[in-house]
């Protein structure tokens, strides 16, 4: 099938410089953010096997351990999970630093100081907002669904390899979650054509799309009962939804971190609901998810308590607070907007 380059997308980054700079140097480490979702291990996995068949040495290390329904990508086993003492002197040996799907430097967590700290070439492909400036080349466009669709636009406009199976699945992975299953507002006809080339390389779309949503431990099953059990709706609309996961919720049904993804949408599925936002109780402090529906921008609420993320996605971590003082405060901050929105 001809490949059509997308007429709103063609060029709007240099990826003759990305081209130059994978064709010029030999060894690569590439990394993702904490916790990460199918977009961060799709790419990951798809870089790596570009690289490999261009015959380069890479090493894939990450600060979390990859979610159990996501394994099925790494075909190889080539993701590695960090090791301050194994893996330092890979960040200086390397010739480039490769970061994927994000685009702050504490996102890496564990990771950061090693990654800062290294002399070497440092490069991010990504597609979120608000990015800071911790690499020497940024490879960025907040219009692209996922950080998988800059990469396969990458293959294409270059032609710098082929996309085979090994390529086309963790690509389509990247894309299908990112889009919501191809329902958000950046499933654009260009998308499916995306998917459609991916399918062509052997793709079974319904194959993982069970391994990535319809493959759950009895642990997600039992918190999620607990999270349904912990919703409250407020504000004088009964627009904004808020749900609970406890570190007690966690231990007591066996679930991880990795589980509650996807548990916060449930939340806007409420016909009332125009934004949701999931606390979650950690061993240092808390994390929030916050959703959105249509023009409401949770991103920007985020990034006034130091998140960032999507218009309708966005997410914020937070160290130094207690969860349950925080909680009526951001309430009050997003009553607050709603209340001030044309779009609520």
């Amino acid at each position: 099938m001809p490949w059509h380059v997308p007429t709103k997308k063609k060029n709007i980054m240099n990826f003759s410089l990305l081209k130059k700079i994978v064709l010029e140097n030999h060894s690569f480490l590439l990394t993702t953010h904490v916790n990460p979702d199918a977009d961060a291990i799709g790419s990951e996995i798809a870089f790596y096997f570009l690289l490999k068949k261009l015959g380069k040495v890479v090493h894939v290390v990450n600060t979390s351990q990859t979610p159990y329904y996501l394994e099925f990508m790494d075909t190889e086993n080539v993701i590695q999970y960090f090791d301050e003492e194994k893996h330092r002197d890979v960040f200086n040996e390397v010739d480039v630093l490769i970061a994927l799907d994000f685009n702050r430097g504490q996102r890496m967590v564990r990771m950061e100081n090693l990654f800062r700290k290294s002399e070497k070439l440092k490069i991010c492909i990504d597609h979120h907002e608000d990015p800071e400036n911790f690499t020497d080349h940024l490879f960025s466009e907040t219009s692209f669904a996922a950080t998988g669709q800059i990469i396969y636009n990458f293959i294409k406009e270059t032609s710098i390899v082929e996309i085979d199976l090994s390529i086309a699945e963790p690509l389509y992975a990247a894309i299908m979650t990112d889009t919501g299953s191809f329902r958000f507002d950046r499933t654009t006809a260009d998308i499916h054509f995306i998917a459609a080339d991916l399918l062509n390389a052997g793709v079974k779309p319904n194959d993982v799309y069970t391994k990535v949503y319809d493959t759950s431990r009895i642990g997600k099953i039992k918190l999620l009962g607990d999270a349904i059990q912990s919703l409250k709706l407020h504000g004088d609309k009964n627009d904004i939804a808020v749900m609970i996961i406890t570190k007690e919720a966690m231990e007591r049904s066996g679930a991880d971190e990795a589980d509650t993804d996807g548990f916060v949408n449930l939340c806007l599925t409420i016909d009332s609901v125009q934004v949701a936002l999931k606390f979650m109780e950690l061993n240092e402090g808390f994390k929030v998810s916050l959703r959105s529906k249509g023009e409401i921008s949770v991103q920007k609420i985020a990034a006034e308590y130091g998140g960032g993320g999507h218009r309708n996605a966005s997410g914020i971590r937070i160290r130094d607070k207690e969860m349950y003082a925080f909680i009526p405060v951001l309430i009050e901050r997003v009553t607050a907007y709603l209340n001030n929105s044309p779009y609520a």
